[in-house]
C-alpha cells in the first residue's frame, strides 16, 4: 500500500525545523502535498506486465521444441509434454490462486507467486534431462497462473481488463516469433524464461495494490472440493489426448462435483456463483469465444500452408499480423464498453464470433480467413475483458476473487477444447 501523507506537522515545538516551519504572524501556512495515487491503485500497464509474459512464454515453446529434443536427446512428442504441463498448471491452478488471493491477500499471492516463477525459471535455465526442465516450467505456470489470476483481480474495470487481455494476446501473438528469435541467436533456455519478465511489475503492485474483500482465515477451507474441481479439469484438458478415457473421466468427476456443491453450498466452487445468470451466461460465452479462437489458431495456418499453398514465411507473418491487428483493436471495445449496455456488447461480441468461424469455412479468398482469425482473437481478448467484470459484479462482493477465478478458468478451457476441435475438424 502506497503511503498517503498527514496534512499534520510531525515536528516538535521545540526542534530546530519548528522555527523554519512556522509561518510569519498574519499568513497562512500552505498544505503540505499530498502523495500522488493512481484511482485504481495498480496502474494498468504494471497490470499488464505482471500478467502478459505467462502468454508469451506459453507460445514461445511452440518454435523451440525440436532444438529442445535435439539438445536433450528426446523426441520431439516428448518434448510436448511441456506445452500440456504448462497449459494444464495453468488451467489446473487459476481457482487455488483464486480462494489464496480471497484468503490472503494480495501481497502474500503475488510474492509467493514470484519466488515460484524465479525458482523455475533457474531450474528451466540449468536443467539437464527432461523431467527436471517440465518440473521447472511447471513452476512458472504456478506462479504465472497466481500472478495472472492477481492482475485480473485488481483490474476493476472493462478499459483495464483490456489492457491485460489485449496484452496477454498480442504478447501471445509474439511468442513463436520470440522463441524463434531466442532460440536461434542466444538458447531454447532463454526462450523458456520469458516468464521471468513478470517479476519486473512485482515492486511496484505490491506497493500500490489497494486492499481486496478477503475471507475470514478461520473458514474452513474445502480440500475435497478443491481435489475435485483440480480432477475435473485435467481431465478436460486431456480430452485432446486422450479422447474417450478422459471423457469418461470429466463426466465421473462432474457428478462428483455435483454432489459436494450440494453438501458444501460455501465451498471451494460456492454455490451462491454458480445459481447467478450473469457470471453463468458470460462463463459460457467465454468458453465458446475462447474454444472458437483457438481452434482457428491452428487450422487457419494448416489451411493455407496445405490447400492455398502458402509457404511456411508468408503463413507465419500473415497469421502474426491478423493476431496483432485483432488483439490491439479488443482493447478500443472493451474501452468503449462502459458506454453500452451489457445487452449491446453481448451482441457485438456473439454476432463477431459466429461470423469468423463461419468465414473462414465459407471464404472464397485466403486472406478472408486472415480476417476471420483477427476477428476471433478480437471478439475472445474483448469478450475476456469485458464479461469478466460482469461476472465479477453479479455475485457477492467476498465471492468475486473465486468467480474471476473460475471465469479465468472457463476462458483457459477453450485453449484445450481449441484445438481439440481443430483436430477433429483439419484431418
Amino acid at each position: 500500500m502506497t503511503h498517503v501523507a498527514s496534512d499534520d506537522a510531525s515536528t516538535t515545538p521545540n526542534s530546530p525545523h519548528s522555527a523554519r516551519s512556522s509561518p510569519p504572524p498574519g499568513t497562512t501556512s500552505p498544505a503540505p502535498p499530498r502523495a500522488r495515487r493512481h484511482p485504481y491503485g495498480v496502474p494498468a500497464l504494471l497490470l499488464g506486465l505482471l500478467a502478459t509474459p505467462s502468454a508469451l512464454s506459453a507460445n514461445s515453446v511452440t518454435t523451440t521444441l525440436p532444438d529442445i529434443g535435439a539438445d536433450l536427446g528426446v523426441p520431439v512428442s516428448s518434448a510436448t509434454w511441456i506445452a500440456t504441463t504448462f497449459g494444464l498448471l495453468m488451467a489446473v491452478c487459476t481457482p487455488l490462486m483464486a480462494t489464496l488471493l480471497k484468503r490472503r491477500g494480495v501481497r502474500t499471492v503475488v510474492l509467493a507467486c514470484a519466488a515460484i516463477v524465479a525458482a523455475g525459471t533457474l531450474l528451466v535455465v540449468v536443467a539437464p534431462s527432461m523431467p527436471l526442465l517440465i518440473l521447472g516450467r511447471g513452476a512458472q505456470a504456478i506462479g504465472g497462473s497466481g500472478l495472472v489470476t492477481t492482475a485480473i483481480n485488481l483490474a476493476g474495470t472493462p478499459r483495464r481488463m483490456g489492457v491485460v487481455t489485449a496484452g496477454s494476446g498480442i504478447l501471445g501473438a509474439l511468442g513463436p516469433l520470440a522463441g524463434s528469435l531466442l532460440t536461434e541467436h542466444v538458447s531454447w533456455r532463454a526462450a523458456l524464461s520469458l516468464s521471468a519478465l513478470a517479476l519486473l511489475a512485482v515492486p511496484g503492485v505490491i506497493r500500490t495494490a489497494p486492499a481486496l474483500p478477503r475471507q475470514d482465515p478461520r473458514t474452513p477451507f474445502d480440500a475435497v472440493g478443491a481435489v475435485v474441481l483440480m480432477a475435473l479439469v485435467s481431465a478436460l484438458v486431456f480430452i485432446p489426448r486422450f479422447p474417450l478415457p478422459a471423457l469418461v473421466c470429466a463426466a465421473v468427476i462432474a457428478a462428483v462435483l455435483v454432489l459436494r456443491v450440494r453438501t458444501r453450498p460455501d465451498g471451494f466452487v460456492p454455490v451462491a456463483v454458480l445459481r447467478t445468470p450473469v457470471f453463468l451466461s458470460a462463463s459460457a460465452v467465454v468458453c465458446a469465444l475462447s474454444t472458437s479462437y483457438f481452434s482457428l489458431l491452428y487450422i487457419v495456418p494448416r489451411v493455407l500452408k496445405g490447400s492455398e499453398g502458402w509457404d511456411a514465411g508468408l503463413v507465419g507473418t500473415g497469421t502474426l499480423l491478423a493476431l496483432l491487428i485483432g488483439s490491439a483493436a479488443s482493447w478500443l471495445l472493451a474501452a468503449y464498453s462502459t458506454r453500452m449496455s451489457r445487452a449491446a456488447v453481448l451482441a457485438v461480441l456473439l454476432t463477431l464470433g459466429v461470423l469468423a468461424p463461419v468465414t473462414a469455412a465459407a471464404a472464397p479468398w485466403a486472406v478472408l480467413m486472415l480476417v476471420a482469425a483477427g476477428v476471433s482473437v478480437f471478439v475472445s481478448s474483448s469478450g475476456q475483458a469485458t464479461l469478466s467484470v460482469y461476472a465479477a459484479h453479479s455475485v457477492p462482493e467476498s465471492q468475486r476473487p473465486t468467480s474471476i477465478g473460475l471465469f479465468t478458468l472457463c476462458y483457459q478451457l477453450g485453449g484445450a477444447f481449441g484445438p481439440a476441435l481443430a483436430a477433429l475438424l483439419v484431418a
